[in-house]
């Protein structure tokens, strides 16, 4: 830091709190100091600026690795990580596999003080990592919300509207009897979406079935299965609701296999964050969720709530709208 100072014609302190990226320096004075220190290559001992701050500039992401194939958590670590550039903060990834206790990598990230703050995903209503983290005061944002969601930093994706615009949609098509995959249960975004989904059905006069033994997150093998004998048992089925890729892939394998024939006897709606599905099947109609606004945002709010643990909760919702519907 001292040549950095010397090299820039600033104090040590004044260095050090732009490299800390501290709100009272400029923007210019930072760029300087951040541009000096990576020409020289600059790299700060992260044991001593954790004994002098009590901070490990670290941000966590806890995510499951069982999740769907086509699932947008390369797009959300990209966009994390972006945001994160230019800051004395650094991404770690912290995966935990599906059958663990979801508090264990929590626990173990705040009890070891591994991290500054947390971002993770799949919640639930009420959330005992929320709870935990909440009882504790250790910073954390999350990929979706709580009943609690006025008092923690949050982004989601409003898949009541999600499920609502999705079945206008088919409905705008004839389309009258309704299957819907949707994600677990126990999470919220799934209630959110069973609810907006039969909410529009009724109101539509059409039916609406939830798949029960099958849910997005589900393989492609044990969906497909599913959506054969749905078709089978009830021929009536003229639209599905999915919500993964993986989801409206392994549907369109079950109704094809049983001689039905996209936008002609049946439509196939589903949610994605990176483009690909109408280039599996360009009848598709797809709705586009912005995971890199997802992540840009969880990755500030992260940082608020570490840089000032006494201000509001940063907290922002995607609501798809009519425009963001697309179909080749």
């Amino acid at each position: 830091m001292r040549t950095i100072a010397d090299l820039s014609g600033l104090a040590v302190p004044t260095v050090s709190r732009a490299l800390n990226d501290a709100p009272d320096i400029g923007a210019g004075t930072k760029q300087l100091v951040r541009r000096i220190a990576d020409e020289i290559g600059y790299i700060p001992n992260r044991a001593g600026v954790r004994l002098r701050t009590g901070r490990t500039n670290v941000i966590a992401l806890v995510l499951s690795t069982e999740q769907e194939i086509m699932n947008h958590t390369a797009r959300l670590i990209t966009s994390i990580s972006g945001a994160l550039q230019g800051s004395p903060f650094h991404l770690i990834v912290s995966p935990f596999l599906g059958e663990q206790d979801l508090m264990k990598p929590i626990r173990y990230l705040v009890e070891t003080r591994s991290a500054d703050a947390l971002i993770f995903n799949m919640i639930e209503p009420e959330d005992r990592r929320v709870a935990y983290l909440m009882e504790r005061g250790f910073p954390f944002a999350t990929h979706g919300r709580t009943i609690w969601s006025d008092r923690h930093a949050y982004w989601d994706f409003d898949n009541d509207a999600f499920a609502r615009i999705a079945v206008t949609r088919l409905a705008e098509r004839g389309r009258r009897h309704m299957l819907l995959i949707a994600p677990p249960q126990h999470q919220n975004y799934a209630k959110l979406m069973v609810a907006g989904a039969r909410a529009e059905a009724a109101a539509r006069g059409g039916t609406m079935l939830v798949a029960d033994t099958v849910t997005s997150d589900s393989e492609s093998a044990p969906i497909r299965a599913f959506v054969a004998r749905a078709l089978a048992e009830e021929p009536r089925i003229d639209g599905i609701i999915c919500g993964s890729p993986t989801a409206a892939m392994a549907s369109v394998a079950a109704l094809e296999g049983a001689g039905r024939r996209m936008a002609h006897d049946i439509d196939v709606v589903a949610k994605e964050a990176i483009p690909f599905l109408t280039l599996f099947r360009d009848s598709m109609l797809v709705i586009d969720e912005d995971v890199r606004a997802a992540g840009e945002f969880l990755a500030r709010a992260a940082m608020k709530a570490v840089r000032e643990p006494d201000a509001p909760p940063m907290q922002g919702l995607e609501i798809p709208t009519g425009e963001s519907f697309t179909s080749a």
